[in-house]
């Protein structure tokens, strides 16, 4: 066997695919889950030009969910705890943009410093910190089931509540708090809906490559549609397509999850971006060329 084929076996080997199915049965559930919250929530993220604080709020979560394992408690729990603490932090400590890019360029490395250390002193399965950084597949028990679709119960009921009022105050803060929608409360409220989106993402994706799940698919949508129907649909059918497919892909294959999910994301995004750049032209033409008389 050539050095091409033993690494084309690492990244597809589909031998006994059918019996490793029956192993991901609940990490295809939480992926679905996990694609929906991420989804939507991603749609505020763009809207509040919040990228940089998903990958703050994930470094705290990686703290937490690090600090869980050592302590041989639920890890779900423990990164939940680490993303409500720098959601909570990022809300209070930056009400403006560059205040809390401020906020969450200090917390960044404080949390990775932490992991790092939970993790240092953690004497498991070296799989289980490499999973909390690059994602696992196998590793969706039913204990961590029930927080998942409990956490995402939650998160599906606040962005109904507040879906029309953050919507507003997304798009026009000056004229939303006008009219007197609590701007100020909604963006606290949706930076702590926020820390459970990405501390559930965080367990599949895992801490590093969050963003793919959160912030890709609704950019992507972003490109080909502005209706704020089709916005959200797409950019859920877009974060499900992407997290169902690197399952599925990297069931067959020794690598972990995270660069299927991230290049099928990316792939996404590529097309879109190339739709969105093809329609612009093509209205921009349509708009120059000469009327008839």
């Amino acid at each position: 066997m050539t050095l091409a084929d033993g690494i084309w076996q690492q990244i597809f080997n589909y031998d006994n695919y059918g019996e490793l199915l029956t192993l991901v049965r609940n990490s295809l559930i939480a992926g679905a889950a996990l694609g929906l919250i991420g989804g939507l929530a991603g749609v505020f993220v763009i809207m509040r030009d919040l990228p940089f604080a998903v990958h703050g709020i994930s470094e705290l979560s990686f703290a937490g969910a690090s600090a869980a394992l050592l302590l041989e408690v639920n890890v779900v729990a423990g990164s939940i705890v680490g993303s409500l603490v720098a959601a909570g932090a990022i809300g209070v400590l930056g009400a403006r943009a560059r205040d809390r890019n401020s906020a969450i360029g200090i917390l960044m490395p404080f949390g990775l410093g932490l992991g790092v250390l939970f993790l240092a002193l953690y004497k498991g399965r070296a799989a289980n910190k490499f999973g909390l950084l690059t994602g696992q597949i196998v590793a969706v028990d039913t204990p961590q089931m029930a927080w998942l679709l409990g956490t995402s119960a939650v998160v599906l009921v606040a962005l109904a509540v507040m879906w029309r009022p953050l919507a507003f105050a997304s798009a026009d803060p000056d004229v939303a708090e006008a009219r007197g929608v609590p701007v100020r409360g909604l963006s606290f409220a949706f930076m702590i809906v926020l820390g459970l989106a990405v501390a559930l993402s965080v367990q599949v994706v895992g801490a590093l490559l969050v963003l793919t799940l959160v912030v890709t698919p609704a950019a992507a949508a972003a490109r080909v549609t502005a209706s704020p129907v089709l916005l959200p649909l797409l950019s859920v059918l877009f974060a499900v397509a992407s997290i169902e497919g690197g399952i599925l892909l990297a069931l067959g294959s020794s690598i972990p999850i995270s660069p299927y999910v991230t290049t099928i994301s990316f792939s996404i995004y590529v097309v879109c971006r190339l739709a969105g750049s093809y329609r612009t032209r093509r209205w921009g033409a349509r708009r120059t060329a000469p009327q008839p008389a």
